[in-house]
């Protein structure tokens, strides 16, 4: 008898989080999540809707970190037609991300003159999953966790998952360059 108590109050538990307060938006796409930026004020990324958005877990210790440099030439050469860049500092491979968010934030503005936005560092696989990548993932067809740094998810306009690509997929390569531009070019 306990236990179906407890499993009815469970339930009651439950449904009671369902409903919130109302206040709760709905997450039907990545843009639809919130997240700290670098400077620890909340990044509501429905402001990047009707725009192109990649975003790219990043890291400053990986072989991959010079690709900070193409991620800013992206963002420099598109941006004013659409394109947003997100990096999302992540510690998860190798524990190549140790630094603080200002220490992040430095190295990335003097070492590769960084002007995209950068969120705070979080963690992009496992149990402990940031929200945006829960959601970011699961709109994959492959689903599967993100493998290491510098993986990369375009999103269309439409504030849709179009593309994910693995860290090995540079910033100035053709496939990603192709994709961005079709994404730029539907209004």
């Amino acid at each position: 008898m306990n236990a179906l108590k407890f499993a009815a109050a469970a339930a009651i538990l439950v449904a009671c989080a369902a409903v919130g307060t109302g206040e709760d938006k709905k997450v039907t796409g990545p843009l639809d999540v919130k997240i700290k930026g670098i400077d620890g004020k909340d990044l509501d990324l429905s402001k990047f809707k009707g725009k192109v958005v990649l975003i790219v877990n990043v890291a400053s210790k990986c072989g991959y970190t010079k690709q900070y440099e193409g991620l800013q030439d992206l963002y420099s050469k598109y941006g004013k037609d659409g394109l947003v860049v997100l990096g999302v500092p992540s510690n998860d491979f190798g524990k190549q991300e140790p630094g603080t968010e200002e220490e992040i934030q430095k190295f990335c503005s003097s070492k590769y003159k960084v002007t995209f936005p950068l969120t705070s560092k979080v963690v992009v696989k496992g149990e402990d999953k940031a929200p945006l990548y829960k959601v970011l993932t699961a709109a994959t067809d492959d689903k599967e966790e993100i493998r290491w740094n510098f993986e990369k998810f375009l999103i269309g306009r439409d504030g849709k998952v179009v593309g994910r690509y693995k860290s090995a997929v540079a910033p100035e390569s053709d496939t990603l360059i192709s994709a961005v531009k079709t994404e730029l070019d539907k209004k």
